[in-house]
């Protein structure tokens, strides 16, 4: 959050430092803003024809003015550092073409050389690219995961003891000892008991005995 908030604020002197320098004599006394933006990718080079506002110098820096502040409302920080790049670019690129057409480049104290409108640019163009370096960017957000009440992981089963001391749960039966019935033990598969006997059956009774279905007691008070 820090690095952020600084690196804001380099980027807007670079860019406010960048788009205020075409209106300062970069050469000879002669303004930015009066450099045809056309004559750095001519062949003639730097002419003394005098240049609209937006077909001169200005162009570009407020272009790289806007990019910059577009990174700080993004939190972009390759927005910013392309922004001091253009600056940089554009300036590095005058200066080449003024040398060609002038034979030579001064700086003089009475302002028959470099003027403050380059140093401005230039110095534009450097904050902005430390700017993109101080600034961290966009933080990614991690999700959130679970908290769980026990403090465990997921692959928990249970709470476990608060002390070693504490007794141990018995195990729970498991389907591998001897299974029971009602009857008794039950029997693996292909072991079980032959059919049991026939049930009892009464024998018949006697002709005259008692309780005979058919006869008559034999026993008489």
């Amino acid at each position: 959050m820090v690095r952020n908030v600084l690196g804001s604020i380099l980027a807007l002197l670079g860019a406010a430092a960048a788009v205020s320098s075409p209106f300062r004599a970069w050469y000879d006394g002669r303004h930015g803003r009066y450099y045809r933006l056309g004559d750095l990718f001519s062949g003639a080079g730097v002419t003394d024809a005098r240049a609209q506002l937006f077909g001169s110098l200005f162009l570009p820096c407020v272009v790289a003015a806007a990019a910059a502040l577009i990174g700080v409302a993004l939190r972009s920080r390759l927005l910013v550092a392309c922004a001091g790049v253009v600056v940089l670019a554009f300036t590095v690129l005058w200066m080449v073409r003024v040398g060609q057409a002038e034979g030579r480049m001064v700086v003089a104290g009475d302002g028959s050389g470099l003027g403050l409108g380059v140093a401005g640019a230039g110095v534009g163009g450097v904050v902005l690219l430390l700017a993109a370096a101080v600034m961290s960017g966009r933080q990614k957000r991690r999700p959130r995961l679970p908290e769980y009440a026990d403090q465990g992981y997921a692959g928990d089963t249970g709470p476990e003891p608060a002390h070693f001391t504490d007794p141990v749960p018995p195990p729970a039966p498991t389907l591998d000892g001897p299974q029971h019935t009602l009857e008794g033990p039950m029997q693996p598969y292909g072991e079980q008991p032959p059919y049991p006997d026939p049930p009892y059956e009464e024998p018949p009774y006697e002709e005259g005995q008692r309780g005979h279905p058919g006869g008559e007691p034999t026993d008489k008070p």
